[in-house]
């Protein structure tokens, strides 16, 4: 009986939340972005981008990804992209984004990877150059430039 309790409660805040969070999102933001960095159990990389919105805001912005995890190699994406989702405010997109991910490429290879921040969310795609392998979970960071 307690456990039914305790999960009628999270369904009736679930789709309580849920409406808030798609009317929250009233503008489409894209990122595209230059990205490098390694991994020996320990994932790191910076990089470069610009995020323009339909509302006319574009921002530079620098890009941090810290992490870790069954990981190991090299790479470097030029030119990947990224959609933001549930934004209501170009302001909502900096912070920091949570994502895992399971990854392997030799030379040339291609990926996508999708985070969250709260009710935000940002889709990742990108090709590079490089090598990895491994399973890691990263924390992918915006800021100002």
């Amino acid at each position: 009986m307690k456990n039914t309790v305790s999960l009628m409660a999270v369904l009736l805040a679930s789709a309580l939340v849920a409406p808030a969070a798609q009317a929250a999102g009233n503008i489409e933001c894209n990122l595209r972005y230059d990205l490098s960095g390694w991994s020996v159990f320990y994932k790191t990389a910076s990089g470069n981008g610009t995020i323009t919105c339909d509302n006319g805001a574009s921002m530079a912005v620098k890009l941090k990804v810290k992490g870790g995890g069954l990981t190991v190699g090299k790479s470097k994406i030029v030119g990947g992209t990224g959609r933001f989702s549930g934004a209501y405010s170009a302001n909502d997109l900096f912070g920091t984004y949570a994502a895992v991910s399971a990854h392997a490429g030799a030379i040339r290879s291609s990926g996508a990877a999708a985070m969250t921040k709260g009710d935000i969310s940002l889709a990742l795609a990108g090709t590079g150059k490089g090598w990895d392998l491994g399973i890691d979970g990263t924390a992918f960071t915006i800021e100002r430039r």
